[in-house]
């Protein structure tokens, strides 16, 4: 691997690392209950998010965002979304639900592929009807095995392919730093609001045991703004394939942070149904890996002759 592709490999996995580990680190905010948790998160990101600007000087690229009216109504819902999955996520780390939340994020990507066909009309191939229809099956099997639908897992992996969605429409002229900066901005107004209606009421716990309590809500911004800019340092080095295959990492290391860290409860049926979960992801893994290895000795073949 050439010396780009290195660097992109490592930034990628310090990304997926990191989000892997989330579950220690929101269980340390566990007396600040999901929603005061992201409306922190919201604020101090988009304080983190205006250092880097300022470092990088990419504020134009902001400015030119902001001015886009048709951009910002984009990236506003994509905000919601991505509010509705933080405190989701946050809500079942600290309810004792980590092992579905990491579920969420394995499920996530035949969740895309099925709002592909739904949303965009698109296509699929055998294979990746083989995995969408093996993930239903286990959809229908952890429901039997949990005595309900597994809703924290599913609505993460709604939330954040619709939010994935979103971000495609203008991900080719908004970069991952514009793009998140945006998104918290638009929410600030409301997470000030919010914190400050806790505050009032008493249910805030930004001094509780000062100055940890506040310190760990400040740093929610740097948890949220360094994995995403090693994800987008990544995804500009190496192929989509090999970030496709590093995405795994994540929901691993949350599944093993609650089953050995947590002792959550994994019985076997529990066990069945992230298998078959599983051997979804295995055969569309490998159906992609084929499909863009194909397209890739193609892609000389289509390009014109020079006369």
């Amino acid at each position: 691997m050439n010396s780009p592709g290195r660097h992109g490999a490592a930034y990628g996995m310090g990304a997926y690392l990191l989000w892997g580990i989330f579950p220690l680190y929101f269980r340390l905010l566990e007396r600040s209950g999901a929603v005061e948790v992201v409306l922190h998160r919201i604020l101090w990101s988009l304080l983190v998010c205006a250092v880097v600007l300022t470092a990088v000087r990419q504020w134009s690229v902001l400015r030119a965002t902001l001015a886009s009216a048709r951009t910002v109504g984009v990236l506003g819902t994509a905000a919601v979304l991505l509010a509705v999955n933080w405190g989701t996520y946050i809500y079942g780390v600290n309810s004792g639900h980590v092992v579905e939340a990491s579920l969420g994020y394995f499920i996530n990507p035949l969740v895309t592929v099925l709002l592909g066909v739904v949303v965009l009309k698109e296509r699929l191939r055998p294979a990746q009807w083989v995995a969408v229809g093996l993930g239903t099956v286990a959809v229908v099997v952890l429901t039997v095995d949990y005595g309900r639908p597994p809703v924290i897992a599913l609505t993460l992996a709604v939330t954040f392919g619709m939010y994935g969605l979103l971000k495609n429409r203008v991900g080719a002229t908004v970069g991952a730093l514009a793009s998140l900066s945006t998104e918290t901005l638009l929410l600030a107004p409301l997470a000030a609001v919010g914190i400050v209606v806790l505050e009032l009421r008493g249910q805030g716990h930004f001094a509780d045991d000062a100055p940890w309590q506040a310190l760990l809500l400040m740093t929610t911004g740097i948890v949220t703004v360094v994995p995403l800019l090693f994800f987008a340092a990544a995804a500009r080095r190496i192929p989509l394939s090999t970030m496709g295959l590093l995405q795994y990492i994540t929901p691993v290391l949350q599944l093993l942070c609650g089953v050995l860290v947590f002792g959550e409860r994994m019985p076997l049926s529990r066990w069945l149904g992230f298998g078959i979960v599983w051997a979804a992801l295995a055969v569309m893994t490998v159906d992609s890996l084929r499909t863009a290895r194909i397209r890739s000795r193609a892609a000389p073949a289509a390009e014109p002759v020079p006369a």
